[in-house]
């Protein structure tokens, strides 16, 4: 079932099927009205808010990345905070510090810019790993512990980081725990042509995000969050989730395979996706298009093998990926 576009409108009272589409509708059609011609991506962005999960944009500058995540950030009435990450910023700006009070003689808590709905990490890639590694509890656990003293961080939370292309001057790459808790990597890519002239056109004397009027609060959000957990998914869909999992372990092409937090990532989005499409239930083919963006960030391919010689490391992980969705039985009448 295909769900049609419905007039935006305020959330009230308890969250039903009608009243998640209308509001998704909403918040997507607020962030198209800044990202022109670019539906996957605002609808990758929209998932991971719902899903609990965060989301990674890797392309070449200027394409769009931190503008689809402020984007986002505009459409939701709540705190978005952007941290620029450069060679010199240190894991007590992410996370914060304990500050002596020299009138209190005591030691107070400073929040860093973690401590925020909407988190944008622009250039994640450009910091060391010591810095980036500042994000793994937050992203993980949604709390930060500083001095001893574990302090969680608001609800709902969301980190949309952009990176650079490895070859690029400058960066480091991430370390595999860091990817890990990642729940999508997408791609911008280049605007068609008839999309780079309208953003000459309407960009020229304002600048889009200018116009954005949050359309939903934090606590609603948080609501949509709850409805969409309550998505069905059947065991024999379930058992699909981990049977591609664990092709990925064993596949002579691959070093390393998806984590169990990769199979619990894969089925939380499919349940939103489900959600965004219409439905109260999800079915195999939610889980076959997600498996790239989900999957293909956590996997390394092996040195050497048949398939990485002449490829990218990408391209054999996608190529692997591919087999495996063909090669992995699909279940019938799922739901």
């Amino acid at each position: 079932m295909t769900r049609t576009r419905r007039e935006a409108g305020p959330l009230a009272g308890p969250v039903d099927a009608d009243e998640f589409a209308r509001t998704t509708d909403a918040i997507a059609a607020s962030i198209s009205r800044v990202i022109d011609g670019k539906p996957g991506a605002v609808r990758a962005a929209l998932l991971c808010l719902l899903a609990e999960g965060h989301l990674l944009i890797e392309d070449v500058p200027g394409v769009g990345k931190t503008m689809l995540a402020r984007a986002l950030g505009a459409s939701v009435d709540a705190t978005v905070r952007r941290i620029q990450f450069t060679p010199d910023l240190l894991p007590g700006d992410v996370t914060g510090v304990s500050v002596y009070d020299p009138a209190e003689r005591r030691f107070e808590f400073k929040p860093g810019a973690i401590f925020a709905h909407i988190v944008i990490a622009d250039e994640i890639n450009r910091s060391s790993p010591k810095t980036q590694s500042a994000l793994l509890e937050a992203m993980e656990e949604r709390q930060v512990t500083v001095d001893g003293t574990s302090r969680h961080l608001p609800d709902p939370f969301l980190v949309v980081a952009t990176q650079n292309p490895l070859e690029m001057e400058g960066t480091y790459a991430l370390p595999e725990a860091q990817r890990d808790r990642f729940m999508m990597r997408i791609s911008m890519g280049y605007p068609d042509a008839a999309d780079e002239a309208l953003m000459l056109r309407q960009r020229d004397d304002a600048n889009p995000l200018d116009a954005l009027t949050p359309v939903i609060t934090a606590d609603r959000v948080a609501a949509l969050i709850a409805w969409a957990r309550g998505i069905h998914v059947s065991p024999s869909v379930e058992e699909y989730a981990v049977a591609l999992a664990r092709a990925t372990r064993a596949h002579p092409e691959l070093r390393l395979g998806a984590s169990p937090r990769a199979t619990l990532q894969l089925v939380r989005a499919a349940k939103v996706w489900a959600a965004l499409e219409g439905r109260e239930f999800v079915i195999p083919d939610d889980i076959a298009t997600l498996l790239e963006p989900v999957f293909a960030h956590r996997l390394i391919p092996a040195r050497g093998s048949s398939v990485t010689r002449g490829r990218s490391g990408a391209d054999a992980v996608a190529h692997a990926l591919h087999g495996i969705a063909a090669a992995v039985r699909v279940p019938l009448a799922a739901h």
